[in-house]
């Protein structure tokens, strides 16, 4: 596992550090703040790879990151390494680095990355690639590196390993139906053809009483398959690739999630960071190695979601936001919110309504109107004017209506509203 990132000019900050937790890291915070950031940095302090472009510093400065890695056994140890401005490198000690188990980064964009103890550590062959990278496109399709098929992709394999009835198919089963919200459980269907001339069967999915193609499914649903799938094929390819190099699999992941919410109904968003410890355990069985897992989101929901299981012993809220115009960030601050109402009002949202901004503005007018304040808004400087924008703007069994009326009850006030 991940122990601390520390950084010194490289970001939005000049010098910050966040510690990782055991089992879950929540990153929130206002767009632009590092979020996605911190999870590449992660990924590379784990992986010695890049998802995507190479981090750089502040210009100018000196800059540096230290980490350490926990390994099965042995103590972190801390590395640091310096960036090269000539090759724009980060360079690292070459002695044997620290094994954190598969890592899975489900990138904002529809990618996947997968780095496997089994294929990629220690590379000895200069052919055998440091990581596995998959645009988009190429989750669904396949993918070749150095003209090498290493993956067939979501829609050949599923069609594969369920005609070859293959345990790999019986694991996707199970995944899928942990990962599926609980009121729309998603089943495969049988393969079908669905595009006029083409020689092959695509995998479904069972809608109710309909079949749909996963080419043809939501957005939402999509994702969910793709995230379903890569944690199958990883555990499946590592497994294999163990079995041929003569090792024992590793039963650790480290699963890096960027803005899970992405796509996804509200009833899902507050169920897919659960179901996702559920399915690493369908995986590889419940008493492996709980999972690190570092996820960003935007979402109230998905950290109302994981309220029934936080642990402060093993899991935290890191939070980024600007101060003195740099990025700081707070961590060991998690507080039972109870309603997603009550999450969007915190700290982590910083909203100081869950309601409309404008909604928002002419109830701030009418609390600073009834606190006697003379600088109201242009437009809202009257009780009247004010009433009138709230009549507008609120329903009528709003909360805010029986402070307005008793306290400040405007003449001519309309009875519905009271």
């Amino acid at each position: 596992m991940l122990k601390y990132l520390h950084l010194k000019n490289v970001g939005l900050a000049p010098d910050v550090q966040v510690d990782w937790a055991e089992r879950l890291s929540l990153i929130a915070g206002d767009n632009g703040l590092g979020k996605s950031f911190l999870l590449d940095l992660a990924w590379w302090a784990l992986t010695r790879t890049w998802a995507g472009s190479v981090a750089l510093p502040m210009a100018g400065k000196k800059a540096s990151i230290d980490f350490a890695v926990k390994g099965k056994g042995a103590a972190a140890k801390p590395i640091t390494s310096e960036f090269h401005r000539p090759d724009a490198s980060w360079p690292l000690p070459q002695a044997r680095p620290v094994m954190p188990g598969i890592v899975v980064y489900i990138r904002i964009d529809g990618g996947f990355s997968v780095w496997d103890p089994a294929r990629n550590y220690w590379r000895t062959d200069p052919s055998r690639p440091a990581a596995y990278h998959f645009k988009a496109d190429e989750v669904w399709n396949g993918l070749d590196i150095n003209g090498q098929r290493v993956c067939e992709g979501l829609e050949r394999d599923w069609v594969n390993w369920q005609e070859g009835r293959k345990p790999q198919f019986q694991a996707l089963e199970s995944v899928l139906r942990v990962m599926s919200p609980m009121q729309e459980p998603l089943r495969a269907g049988q393969p079908q053809r669905v595009f006029i001339g083409e020689g092959r069967d695509r995998p479904t999915l069972l809608v109710g009483n309909q079949t749909v193609p996963v080419a043809l499914a939501s957005a939402g649903v999509r994702r969910i398959l793709a995230l379903v799938y890569f944690l199958v094929w990883a555990w499946h390819e590592h497994a294999v690739a163990a079995k041929l190099l003569g090792k024992k699999p590793e039963d650790r992941f480290v699963i890096l999630f960027d803005e899970p919410e992405t796509h996804l109904h509200p009833r899902w968003q507050r169920t897919v960071l659960p179901s996702l410890f559920k399915a690493v355990d369908e995986l590889r069985g419940k008493t492996g190695t709980p999972p690190q897992v570092m996820v960003a989101t935007h979402s109230p929901l998905v950290a109302a979601s994981i309220e029934p299981i936080f642990d402060a012993a093993l899991d935290d809220l890191i939070h980024l936001s600007l101060k003195d115009g740099a990025v700081d960030i707070d961590q060991g601050g998690w507080a039972t919110q109870g309603d997603v109402t009550n999450w969007l009002v915190s700290e982590t949202f910083g909203l100081v309504q869950a309601r409309s901004k404008e909604a928002e503005d002419a109830i701030e007018a009418a609390e600073a109107f009834m606190r006697g304040e003379k600088n109201l808004p242009t437009g809202l400087a009257s009780k009247a004017a004010i009433h009138t924008r709230l009549q507008g703007l609120l329903p009528a069994g709003d909360v805010f209506w029986p402070r307005w009326i008793v306290s400040t009850p405007p003449r001519g006030a309309a009875k519905g509203k009271a």
